[in-house]
């Protein structure tokens, strides 16, 4: 008998032991009540209560959470019925808190991102719901967290995951991002055209100064040369006045054989001259022609001469 009472409180001792041990899995905290009553949070590892006094109340996950916001219907500013849903991303920082002063915490979450993101979108335009999801999503998490701050939760995210509007507003956003792009490239191609005629002109422009450039280099060179004949001329023309005035038969025989040779030449390239009579004999153009050889000979000679030595005057008659 004294084996079997000894035995019952050993077995009593033993369960009186295993209750009072709790192990607490790494990333969750478990709130410890005493008759009830919230005492302290129990953390991560190995944690001793008083059995039949003390028990564990919630065990309260603190690892970072995803809760998915059902669709919603939402109308808009601007009187457009949309289709919206997110998920909120929320990590629980005081157990206690998360446990005690609310009573469904992910109901309460699910409810208060709801209402606010009705609030929201509904106070803006469709254009703007869908251009800035980025300032939704920062609204959002800026009500949401300043809400939940007394639950003990924060929240990390919250993101819009699709914006739905309906059908007929589909098709005539469509139709007006088709106008619009048609309409830039319209503009772009009269743009295009417009840069091309310009460009046109531009060259013209450039051809015809060039050209006109050009002109003016080619008369200027054809004045200087017909300058510089002009000169040459008149200094030839010189030499033979002043050879005339000294008395020189043979500048006058010049003269003559020059006039001479292009009048033979008029007739020669003449297209209706097919046979030409010479109305003198051939024997005075070489009289001529003689004539200019000695104008040569006496203008070499006296270039040849000293400058103090006079002129001999040539014994040869006239041709």
């Amino acid at each position: 008998m004294g084996l079997v009472i000894a035995a019952l409180v050993a077995f009593i001792v033993l369960i009186y032991l295993l209750s009072s041990v709790k192990v607490v899995r790494q990333g969750y905290q478990y709130t410890v009540e005493r008759f009830g009553k919230f005492t302290n949070v129990a953390q991560p590892g190995l944690t001793i209560i008083v059995p039949f006094f003390d028990r564990i109340g919630r065990r309260v996950n603190m690892m970072e959470q995803v809760l998915d916001i059902p669709g919603q219907e939402i109308i808009t500013k601007d009187n457009a019925m949309v289709a919206v849903d997110g998920v909120v991303f929320f990590q629980v920082l005081d157990a206690a808190k998360a446990a005690y002063e609310v009573s469904d915490l992910y109901v309460a979450i699910m409810q208060l991102a709801t209402t606010n993101l009705r609030t929201v979108m509904g106070s803006m335009d469709l254009d703007e719901l869908l251009s800035k999801r980025d300032e939704i999503n920062a609204r959002l998490l800026s009500v949401v967290d300043h809400a939940t701050e007394a639950w003990g939760v924060k929240i990390t995210r919250v993101e819009l995951k699709d914006i739905r509007p309906p059908a007929d507003i589909v098709n005539a956003m469509t139709r007006q991002m088709k106008a619009e792009r048609e309409k830039r490239a319209t503009i772009l191609e009269s743009e295009a055209a417009r840069q091309n005629e310009i460009n046109r002109a531009e060259g013209l422009k450039q051809a015809q100064i060039l050209e006109a450039e050009g002109r003016k280099e080619a008369a200027f060179r054809d004045a200087e040369a017909r300058e510089r004949s002009a000169q040459a001329e008149a200094a030839a023309t010189k030499m033979v006045s002043d050879a005339i005035e000294g008395g020189s038969t043979q500048a006058i025989n010049y003269f003559i054989a020059q006039k001479y040779v292009e009048a033979i030449g008029m007739f020669a390239t003449s297209p209706n001259a097919k046979t030409i009579l010479f109305p003198v004999e051939a024997t005075q153009l070489m009289g001529t022609l003689g004539g200019i050889g000695e104008l040569a000979k006496e203008a070499l000679g006296d270039a040849a001469r000293p400058s103090g030595a006079g002129s001999v005057p040539s014994t040869r008659g006239q041709q």
